[in-house]
C-alpha cells in the first residue's frame, strides 16, 4: 500500500518514466531508448456558437475518417462495392401496423372503426365519389374525344389560294404537294407528313396553274376553273376490301346498272 502511494505521489519528471522499467518484474521486452513519443496533431474546430444557438440548429460534428474509407497511410481511397455502405440515418424500417397494441398505434392502427378504406386490399379506386357521377365524367370532352380518338384529327394539309399567288408560280406550272414544300409554302412535320394536299378559297389567284390535290373546297374549285386552271383530283389511298365483299359489290354495281338502264329505256320509249 505504500508502495502504491509513493507511486501514485511522485510527479512525472519525464515521459519515459511512466514507461515500464525492465529491471523490474514486467512482460516488456525491448530498450526503452528506442521508444519516442509521437506528436498528435488536433484540427481545430472553427464554430460560430452565437449563430448556432440563436438559429435554434443542431450541431453536427463529423470526423474526416468518416467521410470516405482510408486505408492505414491516412490517404483516403476510391470507393468500391466493397466499402460502400449507406449514411447513418438515411435507411429507416417502414412502421409496421396492426401488429397489436404494442406496437403503439391503438386498436384500430388509425384506420378508424369499419368500412371499405379499413379493410385490407386496395381500397377506392382514383376519382370514385362514392357512386355519384365522377368528376372525370361531368366535365365536357376535348374535342376529337366524344366522336371517337380520331373524329379530330386533320385528315388534310390545308393550303389557301393567297398562298399559291404569294408562291410566284409562273404560268402553266404545276401545284403539287411537292411542289409547295419545295416553294417552303408548307413543311408539315410528325403526323401531317403523310397526310394529302386539300385546297381552299381563301385569297384569288390570276395565274394559269395546274394544280394536282386530294381534295378541293367547293368555293376553291369555282374560283380556280373562273381563273383558267386545271384541276386534277389525285386518288386516294385503296381501302383493303375482303375478296367476298369485292365481289357483292361488283353484283350490286351490276344490278344497279341493269336499272338505270331500263329506266332510261321507259323514258325514252314514253
Amino acid at each position: 500500500m505504500a508502495s502504491l502511494l509513493s507511486l501514485s505521489s511522485a510527479p512525472p519528471s519525464t515521459a519515459c518514466s511512466s514507461l515500464p522499467n525492465p529491471s523490474t518484474s514486467s512482460n516488456f521486452k525491448g530498450n526503452i531508448n528506442n521508444l519516442r513519443r509521437k506528436p498528435f496533431n488536433l484540427t481545430p474546430l472553427k464554430l460560430n456558437l452565437r449563430s448556432i444557438i440563436k438559429e435554434n440548429r443542431p450541431l453536427v460534428i463529423v470526423a474526416s475518417s468518416t467521410l470516405g474509407p482510408s486505408n492505414g497511410s491516412g490517404q483516403e481511397t476510391r470507393f468500391r462495392l466493397d466499402n460502400l455502405g449507406p449514411q447513418p440515418g438515411s435507411r429507416k424500417k417502414g412502421k409496421r401496423k396492426g401488429r397489436g397494441h404494442a406496437a403503439g398505434q391503438g386498436g384500430s392502427c388509425g384506420f378508424g372503426m369499419r368500412g371499405q378504406k379499413s379493410r385490407s386490399g386496395p381500397g377506392v379506386m382514383k376519382g370514385f365519389e362514392g357512386g355519384q357521377m365522377p368528376l372525370y365524367r361531368r366535365i365536357p370532352k376535348l374535342r376529337g374525344i366524344a366522336g371517337g380518338m380520331r373524329a379530330g384529327l386533320p385528315k388534310y394539309v390545308p393550303v389557301n389560294l393567297r398562298d399559291i399567288e404569294v408562291a410566284g408560280f409562273k404560268e402553266g406550272e404545276e401545284v403539287s404537294l411537292e411542289s409547295l414544300k419545295a416553294k417552303g409554302i408548307i413543311n408539315p412535320s410528325g403526323r401531317e407528313r403523310r397526310l394529302p394536299l386539300k385546297i381552299l378559297a381563301e385569297g384569288e389567284i390570276s395565274t394559269k396553274l395546274q394544280i394536282k390535290a386530294r381534295a378541293f373546297s367547293e368555293s376553291a374549285k369555282e374560283k380556280l376553273e373562273a381563273a383558267g386552271c386545271s384541276v386534277t383530283v389525285l386518288p386516294g389511298r385503296k381501302k383493303y376490301i375482303k375478296e367476298s365483299v369485292r365481289k357483292n359489290l361488283a353484283r350490286a354495281d351490276e344490278y344497279f346498272a341493269k336499272k338505270r338502264a331500263a329506266a332510261t329505256n321507259e323514258t325514252e320509249s314514253a
